[in-house]
């Protein structure tokens, strides 16, 4: 396949999906007869990422694959665009949030013993609604309460392609001392 109309089947379904497209979805994009070889995909990939770096925008990898997106320091005139108001999240909300990325998996149980105070239903709701956390199993101890975990869709709304990206922070290195675990005589 020409490497210029390889290009732009790529352009036209990353700038269609509505969602970041892994390499495999773009080989999906091929008859088994006309499919570019991985490496193709990638270097094409890659062209189009150079080719963007003088520009507005740009192609970016997520944990979900690849997608275009706005550069960051463009966001303030974008928002003009939008009456629409951002949604502002409490820092309660923030700090739950950063305490299941950082030390997932988490039961409710575990971020009230760190945050010091008790977390609402409404805001674990909001968090699984909007897809960024999800139940990933349930602790073994009475009540058997559910253990959260990060998703997909929150590396991607935070812009990160896996949890190694999120920044190293000091506080967060010594949470686990400061997480106390159940034993018999706390049950």
């Amino acid at each position: 396949m020409k490497s210029l109309l390889l290009r732009q089947i790529i352009e036209g379904a990353l700038l269609l999906s509505p969602t970041p497209l892994a390499i495999a979805e773009l080989e999906k994009l091929f008859s088994d007869s006309e499919r570019p070889e991985r490496d193709q995909i990638l270097a094409t990939v890659e062209d189009i990422q150079l080719d963007c770096r003088d520009r507005g925008y740009e192609l970016v990898e997520v944990a979900s694959g690849f997608r275009f997106q706005i550069r960051e320091q463009l966001a303030s005139w974008m928002h003009r665009l939008w009456e629409e108001k951002p949604k502002r999240y409490s820092n309660a909300m923030l700090e739950t949030l950063a305490l299941i990325a950082y030390r997932q998996p988490l039961t409710r149980g575990d971020i009230e013993l760190v945050r010091g105070v008790a977390v609402s239903s409404d805001m674990i709701r909001t968090l699984l609604e909007r897809e960024w956390i999800k139940i990933v199993g349930h602790r073994d101890v009475p009540g058997k309460p559910a253990l959260y975990a990060t998703t997909k869709e929150f590396l991607n709304y935070f812009n990160l392609s896996d949890l190694e990206q999120l920044p190293k922070l000091k506080v967060v290195e010594n949470l686990e001392a400061s997480v106390i675990q159940p034993t018999l005589s706390t049950l």
